[in-house]
C-alpha cells in the first residue's frame, strides 16, 4: 500500500516540477498541462504499438510537452493574448490532437505490450516485489531531472527565468526579450509534465484522452502542500520542496478514498478535498508569512 503510493507520488512529481516552473518561477497561469499530460501517455501508447520501444517513447512524450508549452508561448506572445486564455486554448485543441495520436480512440491498452517497467518487472520478479522495485527506479529518475533541474535554474538563463517571474519590466530593461523566456520556461515545464504521462500510460498500462483532467488542481496543491514544510529561496529546497508534495497528496488522496466512508465521504469527494487542500495551504502560507514579518518588526 505505501510503496504504491510512493511509485504514484514520484510519477507525477515530474508533472508537479513541470507546474511548480510555470505557477512559482514564471509566475504564468498554465492549464496547458491538462491537456499535456494526456498527450505524453498518448505518445508513449502510439509509440509502443508502433514498436518504437520505450526510450523513443519517452523522447517522444518529452519533445510533444515541449512543443504544447511552445504553441502555448506562441498564442500569448505573438497573438497578444491573456496567459490563462492562450493555455485554455491550447489546451482544448490538445484534447482533439491527443485523440488523433491514439489512432482516432479515446484510449489504449497496453497490458500486453512490452515496455521498461515490464521489462524491470519480468527481470526481478523472483528477487524483489514488483512495487518496491519500481519504487527505486522512479526516485532514481526524479532525483536525475531534479539535480538537472537545479543545475538549469543556477545557468544565466535560469536565473533570468526567476527573475522575470519577479519582475519581468526589470528584465526588459537589461536587454533580454521576456518572449524567449516564456518559450524555454513554458515548453520545459510542459517536457516534463508530457515525461509524466508516458511513464504514467507505461505504469497504469492505458492512455486515455481523459487522464489529464483537472491535473493542474492535483499540481497546484502538491506545489503548495510542498510550501508548507519546505520554504526557501533556494532552487535545491524548492524543488525538494515540490516533490515531497505530490508524495503527500498522493498519500491524503489515496486515504480519502480508503478510509474517506468513516466520515461520509466517497471518491466523488475528491476534487473537493483537492480544492479545499489548496485553499487551506494558501491561508496556512499567509499566516506564516505575517507571523515572519511581526517577528522582524519587534526590535
Amino acid at each position: 500500500m505505501v510503496e504504491g503510493i510512493l511509485v504514484e507520488g514520484l510519477i507525477y512529481a515530474l508533472m508537479v516540477l513541470g507546474v511548480f516552473i510555470t505557477f512559482r518561477i514564471m509566475n504564468f497561469p498554465d492549464l496547458t498541462v491538462d491537456g499535456t499530460f494526456p498527450l505524453g501517455a498518448a505518445i508513449m501508447a502510439s509509440a509502443l504499438l508502433a514498436g518504437l520501444g520505450s526510450g523513443w517513447g519517452l523522447f517522444f512524450a518529452f519533445v510533444g510537452g515541449f512543443l504544447a508549452g511552445m504553441t502555448t508561448a506562441f498564442i500569448h506572445n505573438r497573438l497578444k493574448i491573456p496567459g490563462l486564455l492562450a493555455s485554455i486554448l491550447t489546451m482544448t485543441m490538445l484534447y482533439s490532437i491527443n485523440i488523433r495520436v491514439l489512432g482516432n480512440k479515446p484510449n489504449v491498452q497496453l497490458l500486453r505490450v512490452q515496455h521498461v517497467l515490464s521489462w524491470i518487472e519480468n527481470t526481478t520478479a523472483n528477487h524483489f516485489p514488483r512495487e518496491w522495485v519500481f519504487f527505486v527506479f522512479f526516485l532514481v529518475v526524479v532525483i536525475v531531472v531534479k539535480l538537472l533541474l537545479d543545475l538549469f535554474f543556477r545557468t544565466d538563463m535560469g536565473l533570468t527565468i526567476g527573475a522575470m517571474g519577479n519582475n519581468e519590466q526589470m528584465v526588459i530593461s537589461q536587454g533580454v526579450n521576456p518572449a524567449t523566456l516564456k518559450y524555454i520556461g513554458i515548453g520545459l515545464s510542459n517536457a516534463l509534465v508530457g515525461l509524466s504521462g508516458a511513464f504514467a500510460a507505461m505504469y497504469m498500462g492505458y492512455a486515455d484522452v481523459g487522464l489529464g483532467q483537472g491535473i493542474i488542481i492535483s499540481g497546484l496543491a502538491s506545489v503548495m502542500l510542498g510550501e508548507l514544510f519546505f520554504r526557501s529561496n533556494r532552487i535545491f529546497v524548492l524543488t525538494l520542496g515540490a516533490v515531497i508534495g505530490s508524495l503527500l497528496y498522493k498519500a491524503i488522496m489515496f486515504y480519502g478514498r480508503y478510509y474517506g466512508y468513516y466520515i461520509g465521504l466517497t471518491p466523488n469527494d475528491l476534487k473537493l478535498i483537492s480544492g479545499l487542500l489548496i485553499i487551506v495551504s494558501i491561508i496556512i502560507s499567509r499566516i506564516q508569512q505575517q507571523s515572519s514579518q511581526k517577528l522582524r518588526r519587534q526590535p
